[in-house]
């Protein structure tokens, strides 16, 4: 079996290859075991896609924006190699949001 091409997608009028480049820098040092190919496509109109064979992992337009790194990563890894770990990047997603830590116990809520 071939190993995966990720595709990178691009808009050339809104002067996204450097930040096209960088995730490929990100995607080729994470998944360099994995990944046969992270390819830059370059395109126009407003587009920024990221797919894996196909399968569409990041749409600026649907997904709202650019994608943080880690979240990112985490959906290519569900793709590519769904049982590894990306070490900080899981830890990452696990983390509780600010505000929501866990107090020490005997210690009063915030207000009380």
């Amino acid at each position: 079996m071939p190993a995966p091409r990720i595709v990178i997608t691009y808009c050339t009028q809104c002067r996204w290859l450097l930040r096209a480049q960088w995730y490929q820098g990100e995607l080729l040092q994470t998944f360099e075991q994995e990944a046969g190919e992270i390819a830059l496509v370059p395109a126009t109109g407003g587009v920024f896609r990221i797919d894996v064979d196909g399968a569409h992992v990041w749409n600026r337009k649907r997904d709202g924006g650019f994608p943080d790194i880690s979240e990112l990563k985490r959906r290519v890894r569900d793709l590519i190699a769904p049982g590894r770990s990306l070490g900080h990047a899981d830890r990452a997603a696990a983390a509780p949001a600010p505000g929501e830590h866990d107090r020490p116990s005997g210690s009063p809520a915030p207000g009380e």
